[in-house]
């Protein structure tokens, strides 16, 4: 198990490593330079789009339930946890590059929905199927020709992979560990509850998977960020400090300890990315299922995603943090963190110090149904990647195997699953990377004739 925790460690540092990093931002540049910076000239528009009840197309479900499925995979322990531990580990500045990587992340997931929705099939069962995996396997192949089936699977193992600890038995474990320190409530009754709830949501496929999500994600956001809007309205005064300290802190050679720039950046980038998933290649798959006829039409909306995530959600947890008083700097400008916090019990600990009582509830139901809705939405990414594999028979099976995780993963320790899982979720980004630098030139063509059909309207 010790030489399987190194090997698995040695992967993880690669998948989310300066190379990788690298890889996943310069695509977002290259993809915001090409479509014309298209997730900021067309936020309004997005929106826009986002509320209409005038869309058509096949589809199980509405662009607006693609966009809360897809967010339901990405709102979660990033966004409370995720934030604290870059703060923790590269300091305020972090935070900086988090909003770096969702301002060029927008065009990531703008250009993978366009491909999703251009290039997804109808399954046996009449569902729309869609993501990495099929734009790889039909769009390289009408753009190059040849076999690129293999890089299709090669994304569809790697996100089955990293579906069942990422999406399923880490969110769990966050959900059980949260109602227990708050509740005090068993480990083995919340993984039986959760596990309970689970399949009866997911027996009834995307649809119903939809239908839970578009309640609960835009629920549970308005309640977490409107609590976060609280303590920033009552610490008004120190809010423009912690901007400045952002700010300030994101180009400094000293962060945590004495930490180099780089360290700054690396954990800004890797956290802004493990938040928004950006490039991973995960949201799409929801996407693809959307009743839409315009493949750039449904992309504008995905763009909203890190806008959403990252810009919104976890710029509120980073400032409820710097305004509480827990992060410090001495004359030299080390950073400290009182009683050494990090992760979720620093983002709960900064809540309640402002909130006392109220801010700790709102943190753990907030871990509690953003993880939940996680855990719903991964189900689908996995079941398509699972189906494009074994096919569709096989999803009876894959049901009943994370029905069993779901449980398993609340009553667990799982710092091996969380580690093997981590590493899969990087390494979902290679194919996913080749096939939209690939496929660019199409991605770019679509997004000038939409530009140029709305001109003409």
């Amino acid at each position: 198990m010790e030489t399987l925790n190194e090997l698995v460690g040695k992967i993880n540092s690669f998948a989310w490593g300066p190379f990788m990093i690298s890889f996943l931002v310069g695509t977002g540049v290259i993809l915001t330079i090409g479509t014309r910076v298209v997730q900021w000239r067309k936020l309004g528009h997005a929106f826009k789009l986002l509320f209409s009840k005038s869309y058509s197309g096949q589809g199980d479900i509405t662009p607006f339930q693609a966009l809360m499925t897809s967010l339901s995979a990405t709102i979660g322990t990033g966004n409370i946890a995720g934030v604290a531990t870059a703060i923790a580990s590269g300091g305020p500045g972090a935070v900086f590059w988090m909003w770096i990587t969702a301002a060029v992340g927008g065009a990531t997931k703008f250009a993978e929905a366009v491909l999703a929705v251009k290039y997804r099939i109808t399954n046996k069962k009449g569902e729309k199927s869609g993501g990495p995996m099929h734009y790889i396997k039909l769009g390289m192949k009408e753009r190059f020709g040849g076999n690129w089936t293999w890089l299709g699977w090669a994304f569809a193992f790697f996100g089955f992979i990293a579906a069942f600890g990422i999406g399923n038995m880490v969110q769990s474990n966050s959900v059980a560990d949260a109602v227990n320190n708050t509740f005090n409530v068993p480990y083995t009754v919340t993984g039986a509850v959760i596990a309970i709830l689970t399949a009866l949501v997911i027996i009834g496929g995307i649809k119903s998977i939809a239908m839970v999500t578009s309640k609960i994600v835009p629920a549970m956001a308005l309640i977490y960020v409107s609590g976060a809007l609280v303590i920033l309205y009552l610490r008004v005064d120190a809010v423009p400090e912690a901007f400045a300290l952002i700010l300030s802190n994101a180009f400094s050679g000293k962060a945590v300890g004495g930490a180099l720039l780089g360290t700054v950046v690396r954990y800004g980038v890797a956290r802004g990315i493990f938040s928004n998933e950006s490039g991973l290649g995960s949201a799409p798959i929801a996407h693809a299922a959307s009743k839409s006829d315009s493949p750039v039409r449904q992309a504008i909306i995905a763009s909203l995603s890190p806008f959403i995530d990252t810009l919104v959600i976890c710029t509120m947890t980073a400032l409820v943090i710097l305004v509480s008083g827990l992060v410090s700097f001495d004359q030299s400008g080390l950073m400290s963190i009182a009683g050494d916090l990090s992760g979720a019990a620093l983002t709960t600990t900064a809540f309640s110090r402002i909130l006392p009582g109220f801010g700790s509830f709102i943190v753990a139901f907030g871990l509690v149904f953003f993880a939940f809705s996680t855990i719903l939405g991964w189900y689908y990414y996995g079941s398509k990647c699972f189906e494009f594999i074994l096919g569709v028979k096989a999803i009876f099976v894959y049901k009943f195997l994370w029905v069993a995780a779901v449980y398993i993963g609340a009553t667990v320790p799982l710092k091996f699953v969380w580690n093997i899982s981590d590493t899969f979720n990087g390494l979902m980004a290679i194919p996913n990377l080749i096939g939209l630098l690939a496929l660019s030139p199409v991605i770019f063509a679509m997004t000038r004739k939409y530009d140029q059909d709305l001109k003409r309207k």
